[in-house]
Order: C-alpha cells, then sequence, then structure tokens
C-alpha cells in the first residue's frame, strides 16, 4: 500500500510501505477518505509520537471499506462501509484496527463526510460529556468554536439542551458559530473575550480550551460555582500562574484531557455511548459535521498548512481513494 511518511526533515511523502497485518479482534480497512487534526501537526515536528502499538503513520480518523475480518470479529463483514477513530494510520491507503470501534457510514453519506465526524465529534463529546457533565440549561464557553472539534461541541452542546457561547478568530468564523447555535460569538482579536462574556451573562458552567496558558486567569474567573475547565490542547503553551483561592472558593475542576493515548477498552466505551446518544441526530443531519475543503492525499502539505495558518471552518478532509 502507500502512505505518507516524513522524512528527517519533515517533509511528506506519498510512498510505497508494508501494507498492514491485523489481529483476531482486529478489521482491515480500505481507506477512501482521512482528515487533518492539530494532532498531526505535532507528530510531523516530532511532537506528538504514537502510542505503543498503534501505527506510526499520521491520522486520527477514516472512513473506507472493510476488506478484512479477524477470526474473533462478529457484526462486521467484507464490503462494509465504515468510518472509525484511530491512534494513527488515516494517511494510508489501508489501516488495522479494533472492530470495537468501528461506526457505520450512514446511507447517502460519501467517504468525505465520514472521515469529518470521528475525531472531532468523539473529543467534543468526551470532554464536554463525560469529563465536563454538561448538563441542559447550563452554559458552556467554547474556544476555538470554527475548528473542527469547535464546530462538533458547538451543534452537540446546543442539541443537549445547554447555552452555548464562543470565541474565534474572524468575522467570517464568528458568523459561523452563531449559524452552528452559539448564542454569542466573540472575536478574540477584537476585545477580551471575558469582558464580552461577562456583559452577556454571569459566567460560565463549562470551559472547553484549546489556549491554555494565555486564557487561564479568564477562564477561571468566568467559571461559576463548581464550574469545570478542559484543557485538550496548548495552544499558547503549558505553564501560567493561577489563582488557587478561586479554584477552593468556587470548588471549581481543571481537567487535563487527551483521547488518543487512552486504552481501546475505554475508547470502545466512549464510542458507544456517543452512539447510543448523538448518532441518530446525526444521521437525522440534525447535526452535521462542518468541511472546509477536500485535498487529494498527494497534497496533504497544503491541507496541514491550511490548518497551520487557521484558515479553515470545521474539517480538512483528505481524499485517499475514488
Amino acid at each position: 500500500m502507500k502512505a505518507i511518511i516524513v522524512d528527517k526533515a519533515q517533509k511528506l511523502h506519498w510512498r510505497e510501505v508494508a501494507a498492514p497485518s491485523y489481529a483476531a479482534d482486529q478489521i482491515l480497512v480500505d481507506i477512501h477518505a482521512s482528515a487533518v487534526n492539530r494532532a498531526d501537526l505535532l507528530q510531523r515536528a516530532g511532537h506528538y509520537p504514537p502510542p505503543p502499538g498503534a501505527s506510526t503513520y499520521m491520522g486520527l480518523e477514516m472512513s473506507g471499506v472493510i476488506c478484512a475480518v479477524g477470526p474473533q470479529v462478529k457484526n462486521w463483514k467484507v464490503g462494509d462501509r465504515v468510518l472509525a477513530l484511530l491512534s494513527g494510520g488515516g494517511y494510508a491507503e489501508q489501516v488495522a484496527l479494533p472492530a470495537a470501534h468501528l461506526l457505520p457510514l450512514p446511507n447517502g453519506w460519501d467517504f468525505t463526510t465520514g472521515a469529518a465526524v470521528p475525531e472531532v465529534f468523539l473529543t467534543a463529546f468526551v470532554n464536554l460529556f463525560l469529563e465536563a457533565q454538561l448538563a441542559p440549561g447550563e452554559v458552556a464557553l467554547v474556544h476555538g468554536g470554527a475548528s473542527g472539534v469547535g464546530t462538533a461541541a458547538i451543534q452537540l452542546a446546543r442539541a443537549a439542551g445547554s447555552r452555548v457561547l464562543a470565541t474565534a478568530g474572524t468575522a467570517t468564523k464568528v458568523e459561523r458559530c452563531i449559524q452552528l447555535g452559539a448564542e454569542l460569538a466573540v472575536n478574540y482579536r477584537e476585545c477580551d473575550f471575558s469582558e464580552a462574556i461577562f456583559e452577556h451573562c454571569d459566567g460560565v458552567d463549562v470551559v472547553l480550551d484549546i489556549n491554555a496558558a494565555d486564557y487561564l486567569d479568564r477562564n477561571v474567573r468566568l467559571l461559576k460555582h463548581k464550574g469545570r475547565l478542559i484543557f485538550i490542547a496548548l495552544l499558547s503553551g503549558s505553564r501560567a500562574e493561577l489563582d488557587l483561592g478561586q479554584v477552593l472558593a468556587k470548588r471549581l475542576r481543571l481537567v487535563g484531557s487527551t483521547l488518543r493515548s487512552r486504552p481501546d477498552a475505554e475508547k470502545s466505551t466512549i464510542i458507544n455511548a456517543f452512539f447510543e446518544r448523538f448518532w441518530p441526530l446525526l444521521v437525522k443531519g440534525d447535526i452535521q459535521p462542518v468541511i472546509e475543503t477536500i485535498f487529494p492525499i498527494e497534497r496533504v502539505d497544503e491541507a496541514q498548512q491550511m490548518l497551520a495558518e487557521n484558515r479553515n471552518i470545521g474539517k480538512v478532509i483528505l481524499k485517499v481513494r475514488d
């Protein structure tokens, strides 16, 4: 098969590599589409190696067609159209993965739509609803609301009956957040988001944060009593001063969260919970993946550059085969 490999100069190449093997409880998929995530940029730079046992190739999600099934696998067969969260290996023509991590590609969906779902919707789901326990009527602040995870998080929170606020970096992105269901979206380049939010309401119950260091103080001030701050990325750095008095007085919870490194069994539980609660809404079209553009896999460098420069609203998709 072919896969994207990274050379010592961090340049990307679409080259012939050994096809993956699969275990008795795994399936092998012919990948039709994958997508770009910020974790891929970190892995390319040598800062985010895959977990032990995972594929060494980039790519945390895919959609495709099952081409082989392990002898212990039930309920899946060769020819089934699927999508899945991956620990790695999406930038390739084939990938092996646990059968328990598969989701069925809905009828009427093309492969590029399917590839836009797994990483961002499962990331938003696990952090808003399993880590933060976001409840109906509560207020969630989603930083990077026009990102892949952000567009998913806004829709999931609204579908769950919660109020949603967002931040974004351009007027176009702010408008898209509103269209997706945010009642307020703040352009963080034009004003202090915390001041704008306090003018709108008395604070928030949950913050889904990708920024980290630069936003820490404002996030903590915005949180209400028993609020939850969930860190899913460290775009502005990992070190900052924190007023622990506010954490104690308001009984706040600060949670660091990643999805990629979780054990397979835990990922299966997350996937099953998402499938039960939100999958019907995706199939009906009540919530939808947001796609910025689609690149052929051979143009992956351009696709990653778009994400690195924050030019996307939603997902940047990689088409692996027709």
